[in-house]
């Protein structure tokens, strides 16, 4: 586990008895026990692209910026400028630089292991109870580019379900919308395009580059070469595949939260029941956003401050504006800092260009949005302040907030205030720091529902990876994102949605508020939220809760 020097944790941890933490042990062995191997074809086409200078791919340019000369005058506003000049310039060098050494790191380790028969990642916890492969440089929670150039190192046949499964998951790796299609949309879309696939896998750079446009084209890469072999074969379904296919989650911390309350109206939002096509809770959220400054736009600004604000935003309002927001929102996105991405997502398109008037807007859009996200997601917003208050009783007793997760694993916040000691010597003074025994009262109060839910989707992973060794499959977990062979996809979606209703049929919330009374029985903590009657079984019928 990777404590971080938190005393507390790490002898939580060492006292529990070995039997409660065999579930954790047997899960982080199955996620170690995955063999992996080097991609060769697509490593070849990596380091090519890497010796001609970088620059596609999403792959950084090899070359500097060069810097501007100095300007042959007095005028100082005029030098001054060619000083914010050079300085951005210098600062976009130095983040190549850094982008640069990280890509020779992760190059390194492939072209080192590129010959090897299979490798494996051990894996450990962060105090969470989140599982991480413990290799810093090339591995499957890297970039595009990591999983680009990994594979498993066991091949199945594809059989007729892994050829579809792996049509589906080229379509989901090219993006930009495909992924939000049903899957004989996803389908369809691959089957048109086959042309382009063979040519990206004969003639990855000296043809027509589609891969090159699509979200990880890397990945997308090496989803062409698996199919176009398949599909060239004279019977594709027996062709050997070793990509990993994933299946993600939609918005995997509000499903959570919708399983938690219980929530028809939250669950419906993110796929946990069944629809003719996925769910796009972004685009849910930026269309409610949509209405409220519809109509404010329409009101006298003399009455309504925000109409003005909301005449300059109503063209800008996309599911990319608010995306960011409504991701964050489980892990206790601040007001500040939805304004603050807004900002970002408003500047990038150029869309005011008065600063002071792109500030104004994005204060506006933002209580927008939190407000659009209330309204859809009240059971996950009831259940947060629950866990943010109950935190808040815990923390001003002068502890820390502790929980045990369903798999048995003891998780303790670790936020304490840091004591500074000084130690003065001849040649310097040197500053210690350390824990105090003091805790932030307002830090584990903050922290507690996304780190809560945290442990919920981490022990919904190795749930799903012990089950999914027992049923014989290879299987890779990267937090809300879960691989498997193409043709034993179908499996391991079965399994994840069987765990996830079991999951969430024990008492969690109830569980939580038990083990916090017998802590602390002198404290008053608030009652259970209300929940709603939404029937957790529909989980297993919907084909989108992850896809």
């Amino acid at each position: 586990m990777r404590t971080h020097g938190a005393k507390q944790q790490r002898v939580t941890v060492k006292r529990t008895p070995r039997q409660q933490l065999e579930p954790v042990f047997e899960a982080l062995d199955t996620l170690g026990n995955t063999k992996w191997r080097i991609n060769k074809r697509v490593l070849g086409v990596v380091d090519r692209i890497w010796s001609n200078g970088g620059r596609i791919a999403d792959l950084v340019d090899r070359e500097d910026v060069p810097l501007p000369e100095e300007p042959d005058t007095e005028d100082e506003s005029e030098i001054r400028k060619w000083k914010w000049k050079v300085r951005a310039i210098k600062k976009q060098n130095d983040e190549r630089h850094s982008q640069r050494c990280d890509i020779e790191l992760k190059l390194a380790v492939a072209r080192k292991m590129k010959d090897e028969t299979g490798f494996y990642y051990p894996h450990n916890l962060d105090f969470r109870g989140r599982a991480y492969p413990m290799h810093p440089y090339l591995n499957h929670l890297g970039s595009d580019l990591c999983r680009g150039v990994l594979e498993f190192a066991e091949g199945r046949l594809l059989g007729k379900s892994g050829l579809r499964w792996l049509m589906i998951h080229l379509a989901n790796l090219y993006a930009g919308g495909v992924d939000k299609l049903s899957y004989e949309g996803r389908v369809e879309f691959t089957e048109s395009h086959l042309g382009d696939i063979f040519d990206s896998a004969d003639k990855p750079l000296e043809g027509k580059r589609w891969w090159l446009k699509a979200e990880d084209p890397f990945q997308c890469l090496a989803a062409c070469i698996n199919l176009s072999e398949a599909l060239r074969s004279s019977a594709p379904e027996t062709t050997i595949s070793h990509m990993p296919v994933h299946q993600d989650g939609s918005c995997n911390g509000l499903q959570h939260y919708a399983a938690l309350g219980r929530d028809k109206i939250g669950a419906a939002a993110v796929n946990l029941v069944a629809g003719d096509k996925p769910a796009d809770v972004y685009s849910g959220i930026a269309a409610r956003v949509l209405d409220i400054m519809k109509g404010d736009a329409q009101e006298d600004p003399a009455t309504n401050p925000h109409a003005l604000h909301a005449r300059l935003l109503i063209n800008q309002v996309d599911r990319k504006l608010v995306k960011q927001t409504v991701m964050t929102s489980v892990y206790g996105v601040t007001y500040i800092g939805a304004r603050d991405q807004i900002k970002r997502r408003l500047k990038e398109r150029c869309a005011i260009a008065d600063e002071t008037q792109l500030f104004i807007a994005a204060c506006y859009a933002a209580r927008t949005t939190l407000t659009a996200l209330g309204e859809m997601f009240q059971a996950a917003r009831s259940i947060m302040g629950w866990l943010g208050e109950c935190a808040k009783v815990i923390a001003s007793e002068n502890q820390p907030v502790c929980w045990v997760t369903p798999l048995g694993l003891p998780v303790v916040q670790p936020y304490r205030q840091i004591g500074r000691h000084l130690i003065k010597t001849s040649l310097q003074v040197l500053t210690l720091q350390r824990e105090t025994d003091k805790v932030m009262v307002k830090r584990q109060r903050t922290a507690f529902p996304p780190n809560f839910v945290h442990s919920l989707d981490g022990s919904h992973m190795m749930m799903t990876a012990v089950a999914c060794k027992k049923a014989g499959l290879n299987f890779a977990g990267v937090h809300d994102s879960y691989w498997t062979h193409a043709c034993d996809v179908d499996e391991m979606n079965r399994i994840l949605r069987e765990k996830f209703v079991e999951l969430y049929e024990a008492p969690i919330l109830e569980n939580l508020l038990e083990s916090f009374q017998k802590s602390f029985p002198s404290l008053n903590f608030p009652p259970l939220p209300e929940r709603g009657d939404f029937d957790l079984r529909g989980v297993l019928e919907s084909p989108y809760f992850f896809n």
